[in-house]
Order: C-alpha cells, then structure tokens, then sequence
C-alpha cells in the first residue's frame, strides 16, 4: 500500500496493549510509582524505581516505547558522550553488543561501517536503527519486570486528582483510574504537569526575564538553514497583492530579544537506505497541494542547489535525515497550536506535517524543477522497508523538539549552560550546543523571504542540570517529577533536550521517587547528598570535573597565526569545543553534511620577503575525515595535501604542511575543502613561522 496522509493515522490508532513481560491482563490501580509516557525518560524511570523494589506502572499514550530514540533519531546527540552515564550509557552498550555480532549486519559489514561516532576501544554503539532501539528498550523493561500499558491517553479535562498538592490518582479517557505515591510525567507535550496545576511557559521568553542575550526573536542569530539566495516569497512574483507563499508570514518577524509564543519547528526523522531490495517508494500525498514547495522550487531556480536534507548513515545503509539549509523538513511556523492543543488538534497537526514532508520529498524526486544532481540523490535514498512496517515506512514520532516547559524554583538558563551559573543539587549533565530552530519564516525588508530563529552557540563544556529543575514548586504538586518538560528557558532547553539527557533524568527522577517514598515525604524534601550519592553509585555523573577546555591563545603563538574567526567560509559550519588542543575559543566542523558545497579559506598577508613554513591545527577524533584535501597558495606556486584529521598533527597543535617562499606584501591563500571526505572536516587555524 502506498502511505498518504490520511492513511498512517489510522495505523496509529489508539488500542491499549500489554506488553509481554506484564504480569496480568488488567492493569493494577495501585502503583508506588505511576509513570506516564514511554519516552526514554519514561523507561529509565520506570526501570530505576522498579530496582528499588517499588511497584511501578509505566502509561504510554501511543503504541511504542522509546519517544524518539526509536521514532527516528538514530544519530546521538549529545556534545560529549563521557558526560552520559547510569542506564543511558547501559542502553548505549547494548546496541554497542548487538552491532558487534556479525549477524546483525544484513546490508554490508561492520568494519565498513566509519559513522559509529566513537572511538575504536569502546562497547558503547552512538548510531542505530529504530527498531533495534525499540527493541532494546523493551529487553530492558522486560528484565525488570515493568508492568507497561500501551494505547491509553490521559483524559486532559478531568483526569488528575488532587488532594491538597499531592496527585492521588490519574484517570485516562478510556476510564481507567490508577493511584500513586508518586508520579512522573515523561512526555515530550507535559500534559500531565499541566492538568495537575503545575506553572508553565510555551515559546520564547524575552531576553529580559532571565537576563539571556540568545532567548526571544533572533534573526541576527539566524545565520544556519538559511536562504543564501533572494527568493521570492509572493504567489504572483513581484506582486505583494497576490498573497504570500503557504509557511510565509507578512514581516517583520519581531524585534531581537522579544518574547513570543511561538515554538522550535518540528518534522519526522526519516529512516531511509540505499539498498534497492529494502527500499519503499516516495509517495505523493492525497490532497497534494504544489503551491506548499513552490519556495523551495524557487530557491533551486535562484541558484541555491544544495541537497535539502542531512541524512547521516546507521548500520545497515540506513540513515537518520534531519532537516537541513533554507527549505527543508522542519514544518515552520506549523506548530504553534501543538503543545497546548487537544488531542484532535495533535492530530490534525501530526496530520498536517506528514502530508507535507510526504510532499516535499515526493517534489525532490519527482519534478523537473528541481536540480538533475539533487534529484538524483533523492531516487538513490528512500525509505526503508523494514523500519516502521506499521505505518508504511514513516516514522510514528513526530519530533516535538520543545512544547511545554515547566516554570520552578529552578530554571535552567543560558547562565547555567555557560558556566556563569551553577547548581548545588545536580542530577544529571547536558553537554550540547544551545540549539534552536527556525521559528517563523517572513518577508525581509528587500522583499525576500527569510527564516528566523536559528540559534546554534557552544563552546562550554558539560553542565549540571539541577534536582529542583525536574520537579514542580512544592505548594504547585508535591509529588510529581518532570524530566523532560523541565524548568529551563527556551534557549537552554535547546541545549538540554537530548534524548540520552532525558533518559540520565528519567533514571535520577526514579532515585528521587524512591526516596521521597522511603522517607514518606514529599518530593522537595529528598535529602540531596543521599540523592546525589545514590545516583553516583549506579554510575551517573553528576558534575563535570574533567579540565575546563581552554584554546590556544592566538596572540601567544609565534609566528603569523590566522584563527577560523577570520577565514572565509563557504557553507554552514557548526562550532564545537567538544576535543582539546584547538586555538581559539573553538573550532569549526561540516557536521559530515553536503560534501563539495563548503570550505574555509585563510589569508595571511605577508610583511616580509622570506621563506615560511606554512602550519595546520586540527583536534583529532574517530569520526574526522582521513582525506581532507588542503590547497596552499602563493604568488609563487600552489601546493595541493590530503590530510588525515584522525591522527594528531605532529607537532603539538600544528602540522607542516611545506615551506614555501613568499614576498612581502604578497599573500599566502590556504584552503579546507569538504569534497569527497569520508569524515567530520575540521578547520581550526593556520600558522605561518619564518624558516631559519
């Protein structure tokens, strides 16, 4: 059957199921520890409190476990994965197990397989398939023996009771009513936070409430998935009374720093392969409106011919895809309804952005104006036959990368992601770059069409995430734990919101429930330094105490010393501090994405007739490219290098690349390139010292 839009609903429809490993038919209606949603968040609770001896219950609305670890992001977010521990990094070996039998790889052979993004001495697997993921999930409930009940949603109107400020029991549309001591909200929308009476914030805070400088409106920001040519945003070109493109609103977008209720855009992880024999194929949604992509069309025709998309390869030639560059994936400006809307407005909304991804890529491998080459590449990869069998190929998780956000004594904020800012009660460590995307797209004042809220800033290393930040204002709910819609302002929780985060904080919030039980008392009171040394026997690191990662001074250096700062780059680089030994603040990388279509050029201009020897600095890692082509350039000869970034450079933070004379006044032009590299491209800074 070919999958339209309005057909993968209906696979999705809600029908309460019992796992295997449940002991009985029927669900008892009296738990220690109540848990709703089966996010990862959810599974590390449930798995933690049930060790504890503690009777537990583990509610998930939908029909599968693992949120979006097993709805499509197979490419793990993280930072710096030595900040992930306990259950988080058991789940991560697990797969690491799996993919270490050779058994487990139908489409090619482990050894070939150069994206597991880790080193070569760990058991610890970062990339997988959803269904191995699912699967591993559901071993891990199944040994702990957590009773799971699939298919059951709460009922949102009436379906909390309160006695005071504790919850005494929770009821779901289909009349179930479970009673707890202590209960946990682990979805991604907070619905249960939020029909117990817990405060919470949607969309941006102005920079002003916590004294942020990246929250709010940002198009300064907004420099990454953006259009780099003028696109005409009107139906009619060059006709404002024609109306606006479908995803365009009238500008302005806002002033920077304002304060809005708009959130991050949101799409579906897609999984696709190139193995023909495994594929499905792309499928044209009923109701198929042209006009939706008549943008991105543009786009193409205005000389912006990059691939829309960044897929990154899982065992298997299968792929993780996220949205990429101006017109891609994300939905924007198609969810702003979702996070607070009814159950039928979800649907109509999930509805909405499966029929437009559906369409979209439908487009990119199907009309004649979209670019030979890119259209190429969308009939080599489609989707994968044996992932999301049920739902024809698309996956059943939509990302909601931010909906509801709880407001409590605590709020997580860009301070406490750059270390102005810490805590004395940590649970658990974030360790990614605070990461928003776009929000809203809107006419520029030239008239062109522009998309704002972007952010991406890092260069910290990992940070504590505070207890009182998981849980609610104890005269608001005093036994409720929140892991993933904690307390954190929208620019933070772009940082936070990792999957193997929320699983680190679903495991902290199970060792919390068990705690406040013990003591029969509320979830405020948890002595912390039991907490804290409960958490760190079962292995979770709580405070980063590796060395501060500090650069190498470019002032301090000898010679001529060019930064990445001051290149001139082609495409979007992300920033990254993640590796030691770079000069500068940071060091710039291609993410492993649109090869051929980025670069970095370094100019050093010369005071001095003399020969130079002519330096390049690089950090090292598994994941670096091994043939890096660099292009040395003076008036007097080019020099053309292939550079293997996975090993160190030989001298300290540089390499020679050669020695070349130059003139004075002259310059020497070095260039990084991305084209046919089969890893991460780093660029960093270039040294230029005076041969004796």
């Amino acid at each position: 059957m070919r999958t339209s839009a309005a057909t993968l609903p209906a696979a999705l429809a809600l029908i309460a199921v019992v796992l295997p490993h449940a002991a009985r038919a029927e669900a008892p209606d009296t738990h220690d520890v109540t848990i709703y949603g089966a996010t990862v968040a959810g599974v590390a609770a449930a798995i933690e409190a049930k060790s504890h001896g503690h009777s537990v219950i583990l509610i998930e609305p939908g029909k599968h476990v693992g949120g979006l670890t097993s709805g499509g992001l197979g490419a793990t977010d993280i930072g710096n994965k030595a900040a992930i521990g306990g259950l988080a990094r058991e789940f991560y070996r697990r797969l690491g197990k799996h993919y270490a039998n050779d058994r487990a790889w139908k489409y090619g052979r482990r050894e070939d397989y150069r994206v597991h993004r880790g080193r070569p001495d760990e058991s610890e697997f970062w990339t997988f398939e959803p269904h191995v993921a699912e699967r591993t999930l559901r071993e891990m409930l199944d040994e702990a023996k957590v009773f799971t009940l699939l298919g059951v949603r709460l009922d949102r109107k009436d379906g909390v009771e309160k006695d005071g400020a504790r919850i005494r029991a929770i009821r779901m549309e289909g009349g179930q009513r479970f009673k707890g001591t202590v209960f946990i909200d682990a979805t991604y929308e907070g619905d249960l936070m939020a029909a117990a009476g817990v405060s919470y914030h949607v969309g941006r805070e102005a920079n002003a409430v916590y004294g942020e400088t990246l929250n709010g409106v940002q198009t300064a920001n907004a420099r990454y998935h953006q259009f780099v040519k003028p696109v005409d945003p009107y139906v009619k070109p060059g006709d404002p009374s024609s109306g606006l493109l479908p995803g365009v609103v009238a500008g302005p977008p806002g002033k920077d720093g304002e304060g809005d209720k708009k959130v991050q855009a949101y799409c579906f992880r897609m999984c696709t392969t190139d193995v023909p024999e495994n594929q499905r194929e792309w499928v044209k949604p009923r109701g198929y409106d042209p006009l939706r992509y008549e943008l991105l069309l543009r786009n193409f025709e205005a000389g912006d011919h990059r691939v829309p998309w960044a897929p990154t390869f899982m065992p298997n030639r299968k792929t993780d895809t996220n949205n990429n560059f101006a017109v891609s994936t994300d939905h924007i400006g198609a969810n702003y309804d979702y996070p607070e809307g009814d159950y039928a407005t979800r649907e109509r909304i999930f509805r909405d952005h499966l029929a437009y991804q559906q369409g979209l890529l439908w487009t990119l491998a199907n009309s004649p104006r979209v670019p030979e080459d890119v259209r190429k590449h969308f009939e080599r990869l489609k989707p994968a036959k044996d992932e999301f069998v049920e739902t024809d190929g698309w996956p059943h998780q939509l990302y909601i990368r931010e909906a509801r956000r709880m407001i409590s004594d605590v709020v997580m904020t860009q301070h406490h992601c750059q270390g102005r800012t810490q805590v004395d009660d940590p649970v658990g460590l974030a360790a990614y770059t605070m990461d928003s995307h776009n929000i809203q797209r809107y006419v520029d004042a030239d008239g062109h069409a522009r998309n704002e809220g972007d952010v991406q800033v890092g260069g910290f290393p990992p940070y504590s995430i505070s207890y009182r930040s998981i849980r609610p204002k104890q005269s608001e709910c005093a036994n409720l734990l929140v892991p993933v819609c904690l307390s954190a302002s929208h620019i933070a929780y772009g940082s936070i919101r990792m999957e193997p985060v929320f699983m680190v904080l679903g495991q902290s919030s199970g060792a919390a429930a068990h705690l406040a039980i013990k003591a029969s008392g509320d979830l405020q009171d948890v002595d912390q330094k039991q907490l804290g040394e409960l958490l760190q026997n079962e292995g979770q690191i709580l405070r980063w105490t590796a060395p501060a990662v500090i650069g190498l001074d470019p002032k301090k250096l000898p010679g001529l010393v060019v930064d990445d700062a001051q290149a001139e780059k082609k495409g979007e680089w992300l920033s990254s501090a993640s590796v030691a030994g770079f000069v500068g603040p940071a060091y710039l990388h291609d993410n492993n994405e649109s090869k051929g279509q980025k670069s970095a050029t370094f100019r050093v201009k010369i005071a001095k007739t003399a020969e130079y020897d002519i330096r390049l600095s690089w950090t090292p890692n598994a994941n670096r490219a091994t043939n890096v082509p660099v292009t040395v350039r003076t008036s007097m000869q080019d020099q053309t290098f292939k550079i293997n970034q996975r090993e160190k450079p030989k001298d300290g933070a540089f390499q020679s690349l050669a020695k070349m004379s130059a003139e004075a006044g002259t310059e020497v032009v070095v260039t990084i390139e991305t084209r046919g590299t089969d890893g991460h491209v780093i660029v960093d800074a270039v040294q230029l010292i005076e041969s004796p």
